[in-house]
């Protein structure tokens, strides 16, 4: 992918974090755990020329001969589990879980294919090459974890504790958590979406669900201590940060059961939301399609439909707001707006 090179630096005693250089689908937050006999990396990029970059830069970091011998994977999307194949020897772990998402999602090849192939002119197609189109994956074979568990890890790295903790499904099914105690630092993987006045993130987006295990996720990177909280995307957060994150998610919350009992479709619902306007300063408002989509089949008891379906109702909505023609809230009027903004 060509971009501005990533900025890796030091955020606590030999932790690094590798922060793409802009906001947007697929530009997750990797992180490096140091030491002078092994080392480990938390999520890795999307494709190999990003995975290679931050290699690199990893192993400037690293005495002579370190190996980074293990990839913690936060979850299974494939812009943190991907960039593992340019450490084929490393054990890849995640938990049980993320194996149900590994399959819901296409392989890295098919995803390229579906990219290169698609129509320009669809709005799904538009929105795939827009926002995928700049990385490739036509080279790039499945990942496939080699130490999977359920509930909680205790690892170390030299002299470094790690501790994961599996959650349950928020994010999407499987999603865990990274604290390392000595660093007072989590990796939260896309439980957390980072944003901070300086430096604005995107709209989280959440396939799992419900939102209030989302929300009980943040509240379990609180309750660990940490003072360093490094989100799936976006920039690195304090505690406040988190707290910030967590009224965002439950004011979501609150609108989509709102608008639910409401009688308004979840399409409509995310329209809605969207066209509030709440957070303006937040990239990606369609992705909001997604997690409301989500919390609407919790309330409701329906299956997650098919990723193709999920992300052509993105791109029809994305594409209204490149036009100026999202429409208003309709059949809405009923819906309780407690806490809008004026």
């Amino acid at each position: 992918m060509t971009t501005a090179r990533a900025n890796i630096s030091a955020i606590a005693e030999d932790l690094y974090v590798w922060l793409p250089p802009k906001r947007g689908w697929g530009l997750a937050n990797c992180g490096l755990l140091a030491s002078p006999r092994s080392a480990a990396w938390i999520d890795t990029p999307y494709d190999p020329s990003l995975a290679g970059e931050f290699l690199a830069e990893s192993r400037k970091r690293l005495g002579p001969g370190v190996p980074i011998d293990r990839v913690i994977v936060t979850h299974a999307n494939g812009d943190h589990l991907w960039g593992a194949g340019v450490l084929p020897d490393a054990e890849v772990i995640t938990t049980r879980e993320a194996l149900e998402h590994i399959h819901y999602e296409p392989t890295p090849q098919q995803q390229h294919a579906l990219i290169a192939g698609g129509d320009p002119q669809s709005p799904l197609g538009w929105y795939l090459s827009r926002h995928f189109g700049g990385f490739d994956w036509s080279a790039t074979e499945p990942v496939h974890p080699t130490l999977m568990f359920h509930g909680e890890l205790e690892l170390r790295v030299g002299d470094h504790p790690v501790h994961v903790i599996g959650l349950p499904a928020a994010h999407t099914d499987g999603d865990l958590i990274v604290h390392l105690p000595r660093q007072r630092a989590v990796f939260a993987g896309d439980v957390i979406f980072g944003s901070t006045p300086q430096f604005p993130g995107d709209h989280p987006v959440h396939w799992a669900g419900p939102l209030q295990n989302v929300i009980d996720a943040c509240t379990r990177v609180l309750a660990t201590g940490a003072e360093i909280i490094v989100p799936g995307h976006g920039p690195v957060l304090d505690r406040a940060g988190v707290h910030d994150h967590i009224a965002h998610l439950a004011h979501v919350q609150e609108r989509a059961h709102a608008l639910h009992a409401a009688g308004v479709p979840a399409l409509e619902a995310a329209r809605t939301v969207i066209a509030e306007r709440r957070h303006p300063e937040l990239g990606l408002p369609e992705r909001l399609v997604i997690t409301i989509g989500s919390e609407y089949r919790h309330l409701d008891g329906t299956a997650l439909p098919g990723v193709l379906e999920v992300m052509s109702q993105v791109a029809v909505v994305a594409r209204e707001l490149e036009n100026g023609t999202v429409p208003g809230p309709r059949g809405a009027a009923d819906a309780d707006r407690q806490g809008q903004p004026a």
